[in-house]
């Protein structure tokens, strides 16, 4: 199941790759945050109107959809520069990005072993980039201010652990149709095809579909046991960006997406064998 959501994350990030060419980020999200309320509302009808008129937290909820849509849209614009693999790798920093965070957002103890993971996976970031300045792309920029927003979501919601799961994705979805609507009267809306519209309609159902599979397989196995498989996404990226775009990852970004992987993973077995010692 996590490698199954993960593979499907990974379509629907070469879907806005390759739609982001032919049309606005703000059409794309309008379209998304539509078909996603749409599969959502039998949900959200069973949820009830009280969860949503009294939401608990409501500053924080705000925060965290502010965040969900700033690394959302960051994203997208990043892949009109970089290549798909590329904009991963720098996501895939996220949960380091989260560790580094805890301590001073969530209260949490990070000890040195964990603090020096944080800092060989900041080095990873800063080898994916490239050394020289000349790299440090406008979309190498997006991918930074985005992977660090997903950062701040993920403390977001984790902070807001005990708020129903339907509650937290409906308002992503509208501050997500909201904002779309906002750029579509900024930008304009390019007609799409029936073909292309579909694709639209697919980047919210595979985006649902995914998180579906990853609940899943948390539900069916501990997390130590299927949460390394995100990394796999990293490797879908590559396949995908060289087959449908001729994208071919640079050493340096190999290098760095090797170090971001191995930095996030023993950060990951740390935490869950502190966390173990606490049970028993």
């Amino acid at each position: 199941m996590m490698l199954l959501g993960v593979l499907l994350f990974a379509v629907n990030d070469t879907l806005g790759k390759w739609l982001v060419g032919a049309y606005t980020v703000g059409q794309l999200f309008l379209v998304r945050s539509i078909a996603g309320l749409c599969f959502m509302a039998p949900f959200i009808w069973r949820t009830g109107p009280e969860p949503f008129l009294r939401p608990p937290r409501p500053g924080l909820q705000l925060l965290r959809v502010a965040f969900s849509t700033l690394e959302g849209s960051l994203f997208f614009w990043a892949l009109t520069e970089l290549p798909l693999a590329e904009v991963m790798t720098y996501y895939m920093a996220g949960p380091i990005y989260v560790t580094a965070l805890s301590p001073f957002l969530l209260g949490e103890r990070v000890g040195w072993r964990r603090w020096t993971a944080v800092a060989v996976g900041f080095g990873g970031v800063v080898l994916a980039l490239g050394p020289s300045p000349g790299s440090f792309s406008a979309g190498a920029v997006c991918a930074l201010v985005g992977s660090f927003s997903y950062a701040c979501f993920m403390v977001a919601t984790r902070k807001l652990a005990g708020t129903p799961g339907t509650v937290l994705m409906t308002a992503q979805l509208v501050a997500a149709l909201l904002f779309g609507a906002v750029l579509v009267l900024m930008q304009g809306w390019t007609p799409p095809g029936a073909l292309d519209l579909a694709l639209m309609l697919c980047l919210g159902l595979g985006s649902l579909s995914g998180n579906l599979c990853v609940n899943q397989a948390l539900r069916m196995a501990p997390a130590s046991a299927v949460v390394p498989y995100q990394y796999t996404l990293i490797l879908w990226g590559m396949l995908f960006g060289y087959l449908f775009f001729g994208e071919m990852v640079g050493p340096l970004t190999l290098a760095g997406a090797a170090v971001i992987v191995g930095a996030g993973l023993f950060i990951f077995m740390r935490e869950q064998q502190l966390r173990g010692r606490v049970g028993g």
